[in-house]
């Protein structure tokens, strides 16, 4: 494998790192804000300044709305698999012992690509833009292989045992799906044939060993990844000894540091291009493997040879780069004696709510827990709230007790009496028997005392009668307006609590944020799942004066996201990490705790 490896890089390498790295600059200056623009003009057309929950069904109906993504993927696609053609076609003709001109391999590719649109290629588009993407398989070599599925989505199917094996069984199913398609855009690209065609060519080719070549593809890919994260930690290592060898002598220290530095970026955006192409060319490897096993004709592209002059050094790009290291040198001279600090403090205090109080540890919404939260250090303990057939408001969170009281009971056709005889601790755990579902004026009382703030979210079933304006005369009752939001993820509610009780906090609570929600009049501050929340809907929000918080965050990753997007409150099931997570960001990054640690060492 590596002797093939060898041989198909010595012809078109300069190529391939060429044609990737332009791609990749042209992708995030160019075509990615692209892309979104034209989002944003569907929505424009089509009436929509903001998309959530709420409308966004309605948005994806409109007739004009499925035209125009359609035409928006089929873009995509194309983008997408001009690309990975590029790629296919280099290393064809570097299997051929053939340097070719990149612009040859350009041509052909986005030729090919626009044959997107003929009926018997579409299913193209399935592949580039939903089997490669949520599979997260890595050998995409297009920015879509980025896409999540959202981790709120995600918590509830874990926490679901029926809709965890149906998730497991689909997942199953597009790999399947996917391992038969294995080799489709080579024989696409390769052989004068439909993309229909292809698929069916792909799941004969070598299909007992399908299974096998992708793990082979996943395990380079992992391989490729230890190496670069092992050169990054080398490179860290060497400015700390350096710093500590030459820490008398600033120039030169400034312009050793300043020259890993580059290498380390340098590293980086190598890895970046080398795990798209590595990943093709051991598919490409493979391919030709089995078509040789079977004795299938192997088609290759003819392509003008181009012999390999070497051109001469000229003097200007000398010129920037030395340049280019001697003030880098100066910057990182003047990093070093303290004329600049590059370490960023947060404007706003972010805080941290507990989610439905500590639920890891307690039964969820129950006294428990919210003691449990304010040991944790949580700032907010958020709670949800339902209203009884006889008017009373409780804390819970769905609208039955099936699932934490084991009564198939709904909320609106129970009295307070017979809420309080129910048992919603032992779900979680004997230990926990006998706990009972808690009232808000009681859980209002408790905080109070306790210096916690609320953040109260309504669940209307429809059944209700005078809900906001129940919940808001206990507040106003309890004076904790001061103290707590109020939030839904019903519009509508806030619109009804803001006129019986227009000094209370609204929030609106979204599983969807996009374009400008500020125009929500009657939403105080937002609320949104974390992989919905960008940069620029956090920038927005905070020039509107308003406040964004992000649910529920529960991993490293995930919460570090958050304090690096400056949201101003982190909504999670695990509180303590949140707040360390927070702490340790106000004076320091990941690197920076690294290189802290291994100059301890020394």
């Amino acid at each position: 494998m590596l002797k093939e490896l060898k041989s198909i890089a010595k012809y078109n390498f300069k190529n391939m790192l060429k044609f990737e790295f332009i791609f990749k600059i042209l992708t995030v200056i160019i075509f990615a804000p692209l892309f979104l623009g034209l989002f944003n003009l569907i929505m424009k057309v089509t009436g929509y300044t903001y998309l959530t929950k709420e409308n966004f069904l309605n948005f994806l109906l409109n007739p004009l709305t499925l035209l125009m993504l359609l035409i928006l993927f089929i873009l995509i696609t194309i983008y997408s698999l001009f690309d990975i053609g590029v790629m296919i076609t280099l290393i064809d003709s570097s299997y051929q012992k053939k340097t070719i001109k990149l612009r040859e391999a350009i041509k052909y590719s986005f030729n090919k690509s626009l044959k997107v649109f003929h009926l018997k290629n579409i299913l193209i588009v399935f592949l580039v833009l939903f089997l490669m993407p949520f599979l997260h398989l890595g050998i995409g070599a297009n920015f879509i292989t980025s896409i999540k599925i959202p981790e709120f989505i995600m918590d509830y199917i874990n926490a679901n045992q029926m809709l965890l094996i149906l998730y497991t069984i689909v997942i199953i199913l597009l790999i399947m799906i996917f391992l038969r398609w294995l080799y489709s855009l080579h024989y696409y690209f390769l052989e004068d044939c439909s993309f229909k065609e292809a698929i069916k060519k792909s799941s004969i080719l070598g299909h007992k060993q399908h299974l096998k070549d992708f793990l082979k593809i996943v395990f380079t890919q992992l391989l490729l990844a230890i190496i670069y994260l092992l050169t990054i930690g080398l490179e860290i290592i060497i400015i700390i000894v350096i710093n500590k060898i030459f820490k008398n002598i600033t120039i030169l220290n400034s312009f050793i540091i300043t020259i890993i530095w580059i290498s380390i970026l340098i590293s980086f955006v190598i890895y970046a291009i080398l795990t798209s192409a590595l990943s093709y060319t051991l598919l490409s490897i493979l391919f030709y493997k089995h078509k040789n096993e079977t004795q299938e004709e192997v088609k290759h592209l003819n392509f003008k040879i181009v012999k390999d002059n070497k051109k001469k050094r000229k003097l200007i790009p000398t010129i920037i780069v030395i340049g280019g290291l001697i003030g880098l040198t100066i910057f990182t001279n003047l990093i070093i004696k303290g004329k600049f600090n590059i370490n960023i403090e947060y404007v706003r205090t972010m805080e941290v709510t507990a989610h439905r109080g500590a639920s890891v540890l307690y039964p969820e919404n129950t006294m428990k827990a919210f003691i449990g939260a304010k040991e944790l250090g949580a700032d907010w303990i958020e709670l949800d709230v339902q209203q009884t057939k006889d008017n009373h408001i409780i804390v819970l969170h769905d609208t039955n007790f099936k699932r934490t009281a084991g009564v198939n009971l709904n909320t609106w056709e129970a009295t307070l009496d017979e809420v309080l005889k129910l048992d919603v601790g032992s779900f979680k755990g004997t230990e926990f028997k006998g706990e009972q579902v808690p009232l808000l004026d009681d859980v209002i009382k408790w905080a109070k005392a306790n210096n916690m703030k609320l953040n109260i979210e309504l669940k209307p079933t429809g059944q209700e009668k005078d809900f906001e304006k129940n919940v808001t005369t206990i507040i106003k009752e309890n004076n904790f307006e001061n103290d707590c939001v109020i939030t839904s993820q019903v519009y509508e509610v806030l619109e009804n609590v803001k006129k019986v009780a227009p000094e209370v906090i609204t929030v609106y609570v979204s599983a969807l944020a996009y374009g400008d929600v500020t125009k929500l009049k009657d939403a105080d501050y937002f609320s949104v799942e974390a992989s919905s929340i960008t940069k620029s809907m956090v920038e927005r929000v905070h020039n509107a004066g308003k406040q964004i918080y992000a649910w529920t965050v529960n991993t490293n990753e995930s919460i570090n996201k958050m304090i690096n997007m400056n949201v101003d409150n982190i909504i999670t099931d695990d509180p303590t990490l949140a707040k360390n997570l927070i702490y340790s960001s106000k004076t320091s990054n990941i690197i920076a705790e690294f290189i802290k640690e291994v100059d301890n060492l020394f």
